[in-house]
């Protein structure tokens, strides 16, 4: 591992965008990627937050861009491989200080800027041999630390390590201060991202767009068993995640999790995949859901006989407050409001020892009549 201890202060034309920027996005990084079109893919960073700083404090020696000398475009360049926000925002700038600037608050931003200034002449870099000396920092800082990315690029980051660099899950662990089951979903999560990409009824864009969703989901069980899936394989058996026979259930949960152009998903909210994991456990559930054509959460819920545990707790409730009231009750016998209260209360038990007949035996001393 070899990393400069020096700083080293370079013209902001030796300095490149980074094309295998995960952040970039899985289908939009390439090393072919041209630096105009990586920087309009970064408009909406809040870069002119970062350049206001840069105008008002300059940039500072400790927040040196990280570079590695290498071939892009066919030729060896100064690539960013840590700090592409903050060179995009002095690009932009550099160009508005030019004249080219393609939006007005640019322009606003560089006045009184030149091309000459030393925060375009004089940017501090730190140089490392090869871009394998820095993914321990890179994950560390934006898979587990305070500057996250995304949830779908930490994962491509992570496959990236995998199969790139050949590491194990063991290793990406010890690389980036993760833990191994967490690298391991992510790989696996992001192995079923590219298996849906071979499938023409789903809709991928929506699937990346909730990645998160799409993780959590592999927690329950009743969506690994669902999709036949393998939490626990190792990289070489979980590169096709789902099995061919799992396909048509691969469509299905695709489209009931994130929906497509013509329905919305069964899913709404991500605190529901919990009980989706459940829901996919009924087979009563499931066949409701692969027959209706407008699937509803709450009723393949209650197939699933997810609301128990409510119906239960309420029950609960209602005993615990008449044995609350039984202590003072007889204080208020002559209460016309509390005969009332209790009418309807005897009303609608008789209905529930209805429901459970052993319940009412045992409470008649035998006579159901």
């Amino acid at each position: 591992m070899t990393i400069s201890r020096n700083i080293k202060l370079l013209h902001i034309d030796d300095l490149y965008l980074d094309p295998l920027n995960p952040r970039l996005g899985r289908s939009e990084t390439g090393a072919n990627l041209r630096q105009s079109k990586i920087l309009n893919l970064m408009k909406g960073w809040t870069l002119d937050e970062l350049a206001t700083s840069f105008t008002e404090s300059g940039f500072w020696p400790q927040e040196a861009l990280i570079v590695v000398h290498e071939e892009l475009y066919g030729q060896d360049h100064w690539v960013v491989v840590e700090g592409n926000r903050r060179l995009a925002a002095l690009k932009n700038l550099y160009m508005a200080a030019q004249g080219e600037a393609a939006e007005p608050k640019w322009s606003e931003l560089a006045e009184g800027l030149g091309p000459s200034d030393p925060l375009f002449t004089e940017i501090p870099t730190i140089e490392i041999s090869d871009r394998k000396d820095v993914e321990s920092f890179l994950g560390f800082r934006h898979v587990t630390g305070i500057k996250e990315w995304k949830p779908a690029e930490k994962a491509q980051f992570i496959a990236r390590l995998i199969e790139e660099r050949g590491m194990s899950y063991e290793d990406v662990r010890r690389k980036i201060g993760s833990k191994t089951p967490t690298v391991r979903q992510n790989y696996i999560s992001y192995r079923l991202l590219l298996q849906m990409e071979g499938e023409e009824e789903i809709a991928l864009e929506e699937v990346e767009k909730k990645f998160s969703v799409l993780f959590l989901s592999l927690r329950t069980q009743g969506v690994r068993k669902y999709l036949d899936i393998d939490i626990q394989a190792e990289p070489d058996r979980a590169r096709r995640p789902v099995p061919k026979h799992h396909l048509d259930n691969l469509r299905n949960f695709a489209l009931w999790l994130f929906g497509d152009k013509r329905r919305l998903p069964v899913v709404r909210e991500s605190r529901q995949v919990d009980d989706f994991g459940k829901i996919l456990e009924s087979k009563k559930a499931v066949e409701y859901l692969e027959r209706s054509e407008r699937p509803n959460f709450d009723v393949a819920w209650q197939l699933a006989g997810g609301d128990e545990p409510e119906i239960v707790r309420l029950v609960e409730e209602a005993a615990d407050n008449i044995s609350f009231s039984l202590s003072r009750a007889h204080r208020y016998n002559k209460s016309k409001k509390l005969k009332a209260a209790v009418e309807r209360l005897a009303t609608d038990f008789a209905q529930l020892l209805t429901i459970f007949p052993d319940s009412r035996a045992i409470i008649c001393d035998g006579d159901v009549e």
